[in-house]
């Protein structure tokens, strides 16, 4: 609190980076671990809330008519720009904030002061969430080619590595701390990611002191050690994530990357991808250009592409599926590196790690790898303290459900096995995201948010599963009725064939003698003792006669069926009356 010049200031504008009219009156409170800007309101009042830790950099501003501005830019790409009404109120706000974001020592960090009121039960249930050596065994290891070692005990090897390591089962303490000696920082070959389908491997170390012509026979000996681990292999990839020239230019300090000639059995590959300098000054070129007023298509383009950012997107994203494809489609192990071991070769791994293995692209998973490829694995070690501070993967886990995708399914086909992204140009493109980068900016459109439109997306995609399902059944039931019906006619059909009849035509006998001997052949029994399969439309005399008066007159009283063959002008078969054809696919019979 001694370093807070200006605790509290009334009447800050908040201004609006598309808008300076939309500016929010309020007060800015300055505390020992955030900038809070509460606004004026008699209604449920807004509060932003700013981490000093989460500040990247302060600009004072020259003074206006209106007051002093103040920007502030934050690592997670948010832009606060504040007016404050006195030029000597914002200088000491700008004083406090430039200390306070730049810490001297480690125990003035926020996660150490920050108390969550949680028993010591409870504090120490984010850092047994995450266990690695469970992890290791879940790949497989260790095996009869890889063994866990403890040959870093108390960091005595290197003090940015874990006390643990997974090494060759071939590799003996001996080389272990002879290959250390001859890597920067000491950061020896250990294991990152092992692939029990077919033995090969991602391991990862910082790059050797070999200079112009200097080699270590133990280093030799464990990128071998590395080799034999995967006996499927008779080669390993040497992967150095830097610029060829960076690399040629660190042999001038006596460092630079593994010569051919000495290492035998391997091959050697150039990634190309900048150092963090690099990276930085085309990150913060990139935001300068989301933060243009107003900007025409062209000039927002045009700064895009000059800031050279999705230019290193794209360099790690071909590094990470390079070694993806050589460890599952060749069955090659891989060695990364890069000056240090720490930045470009913690972004490679974790990105391979991600093509690899889907457990990874999973909640449980993606902590665990950044567990393992990041904090475990991690730089600046060497400030490591006894005192655990509170850790966020327990609260990340107890509200996974706020963060989880929606759209996930695990039982997808593109949801398992490895991921092939095609990087050629007319297959693969690097988008601007502006979701990430203008997340904070309210005035941009669309103003839906990504994560309503995801969850509507997912309930209107339930309800056409559940409705295409009720289809489904209603189908089955149309379906089965079709069959049903089709028996019957089938059987009906037969059975009309048996008594001589067809109900596919409407001819009848021609003459009474025709009838009288077909006749012979039909069953004796009345119409209400016929099934409804095999029983004719039987019509009496009655019926018949209101149906057709010459009908009667005509008929034969000894056969009791009429003379038709005068009705048929062809002399095949009678032409239907009105009625009559209203059943026209039946036969008609005059019972006596």
């Amino acid at each position: 609190m001694e370093h807070i010049r200006m605790p509290k200031v009334e009447n800050v504008r908040l201004l609006d980076r598309l808008s300076s009219r939309k500016a929010t009156l309020g007060t800015l409170y300055l505390t020992a671990t955030h900038v809070i800007f509460v606004e004026n309101g008699s209604e449920a009042r807004k509060e932003t809330w700013v981490l000093h830790s989460q500040i990247s950099s302060i600009e004072k501003q020259a003074t206006t008519a209106t007051g002093c501005p103040l920007l502030i830019r934050c690592k997670n790409f948010q832009v606060i720009q504040l007016v404050i009404p006195q030029e000597r109120d914002c200088h000491d706000i700008y004083i406090s904030l430039i200390r306070l974001t730049r810490p001297v020592k480690y125990e003035e960090l926020y996660c150490f002061s920050f108390n969550p009121k949680l028993d010591k039960e409870e504090r120490e249930q984010g850092w047994k969430l995450v266990d690695l050596n469970e992890e290791y065994n879940r790949m497989g290891i260790p095996n009869n080619y890889w063994q866990i070692s403890d040959v870093n005990r108390d960091y005595g090897v290197c003090d940015s590595y874990p006390t643990e390591v997974y090494v060759p089962k071939s590799a003996t303490a001996h080389i272990i701390v002879g290959s250390s000696k001859f890597r920067s920082r000491r950061r020896f070959p250990a294991l990152s990611y092992y692939c029990k389908d077919n033995n090969a491997s991602i391991c990862r170390s910082s790059q050797p002191l070999s200079g112009f012509s200097a080699r270590c026979l133990e280093d030799e000996q464990m990128l071998q050690a590395i080799r034999k681990a995967n006996p499927g292999s008779d080669f390993i990839y040497v992967v150095d994530t830097r610029p060829k020239l960076n690399a040629m230019a660190n042999r001038a300090a006596g460092k630079g990357y593994e010569n051919e000639d000495n290492y035998s059995n391997i091959k050697f590959q150039f990634i190309g991808i900048e150092n963090i300098h690099v990276m930085r000054n085309s990150l913060q070129k990139m935001l300068e250009v989301c933060e243009l007023k107003s900007p025409s298509m062209s000039d927002f383009l045009w700064g895009l592409e000059n800031s050279g950012w999705l230019k290193h997107i794209k360099a790690i994203m071909d590094a990470g599926i390079f070694i993806a494809k050589a460890v599952a489609e060749e069955g090659v192990s891989v060695l990364v590196h890069c000056s240090d071991g720490w930045d470009r070769t913690a972004q490679v791994c974790s990105v391979a790690s991600l093509l690899l293995d889907p457990y990874y692209r999973t909640m449980k998973g993606f902590m665990v790898l950044i567990e393992k490829d990041w904090v475990s694995f991690g730089h600046k070690f060497s400030h490591r303290i006894q005192e655990r501070t509170y850790s966020l993967w327990a609260h990340l886990w107890k509200n996974r459900a706020d963060y989880l995708n929606p759209l996930y399914r695990p039982d997808h086909s593109k949801t398992q096995g490895t991921l092939c992204p095609q990087m050629a140009p007319c297959n693969f493109l690097y988008k601007f995201w502006s979701g990430m980068y203008n997340r904070f900016e309210k005035g941009l459109h669309p103003r839906q948010s990504v994560t309503d439109y995801l969850m509507a997306v997912k309930e209107e995609t339930q309800q056409l599963e559940e409705e295409l399902e009720v289809l489904g059944e209603r189908l089955a039931n149309l379906q089965k009725s079709q069959l049903n019906d089709n028996k019957f006619k089938s059987k009906h059909q037969d059975q009309s064939k048996n008594l001589g009849l067809s109900t596919s035509s409407n001819s009848i006998a021609n003459t009474p003698q025709e009838y009288s001997n077909d006749l012979k052949s039909f069953p004796s029994r009345s119409p209400s003792q016929g099934d409804e399969e095999d029983s004719a439309l039987i019509l009496t005399q009655d019926n018949l006669k209101s149906s057709d008066p010459d009908l009667s007159a005509n008929s034969d009283q000894e056969s009791g069926v009429e003379d038709l063959s005068c009705r048929s002008p062809s002399g095949g078969g009678c032409l239907p009356s009105e009625d009559s054809g209203k059943d026209s696919d039946e036969a008609v019979f005059l019972a006596v």
